[in-house]
């Protein structure tokens, strides 16, 4: 029974998309309706406002890594096996793909994917965070520094802790992060995918109306 109302406490914990509130906090415009109109981070940004920007990743990044360490600090008391954090780790996952609050049109996952490797072991996190900072850096896309990252998140936790339940986690979680980056796939190999920093039209536009 604990691993059910886990997995689903997680998932209602990543559909809080921190993209839509924090661009009605900051009032600009919906992120679902400028730029890649992917409720993320990077898109927030298209805006022009790095502040929103900034807290959508902290609180996407955030909520992962929540959801994962209160399994992981309360695993014993609950008497729950790291099958269980598993699910935990791909339930807020999935919770920020597909929000059931707002209408299951959710982000991507980078931010929320690295809270979970965080969560589930900061260096872990670490290394993929500054795998996805180097290749970001270098060539200016974040969906490439995000699949280049998701390629040797798996790598990693299998280099530093061999095949576990929460190893089969991150390869879903790799995997379907992969997926929701398909449309980035095909904007790249057309020379056509925005870099970081830029600003959408659309956004502009919105914003002064």
């Amino acid at each position: 029974m604990n691993t059910v109302w886990m997995t689903v406490a997680a998932y209602l914990i990543g559909s809080i998309s921190f993209a839509v509130v924090m661009s009605k906090l900051f009032g600009i415009a919906d992120p679902r309706t400028y730029g890649s109109k992917n409720p993320g981070a990077t898109n927030v940004l298209r805006s022009g406002n790095k502040g929103a920007a900034i807290m959508t990743l902290v609180g996407d990044g955030a909520k992962g890594w929540l959801a994962v360490w209160l399994a992981m600090r309360y695993q014993d008391q609950l008497q729950i096996g790291d099958a269980t954090i598993a699910l935990v780790a791909i339930a807020v996952f999935l919770g920020h793909l597909w929000p059931v609050f707002f209408r299951f049109v959710g982000g991507k996952g980078v931010a929320t994917a690295l809270g979970v490797l965080l969560g589930l072991n900061p260096w872990l996190g670490l290394a993929t965070l500054v795998t996805w900072l180097a290749v970001a850096f270098a060539f200016r896309y974040s969906s490439l520094a995000a699949l280049v990252a998701a390629v040797f998140a798996p790598f990693y936790y299998g280099l530093l802790f061999g095949v576990e339940p929460q190893l089969f986690a991150v390869f879903v979680m790799s995997a379907l992060l992969a997926f929701r980056h398909s449309k980035n796939i095909s904007n790249l190999l057309a020379g056509k995918e925005s870099r970081i920093g830029s600003k959408s039209k659309d956004a502009v536009k919105a914003k002064k109306k």
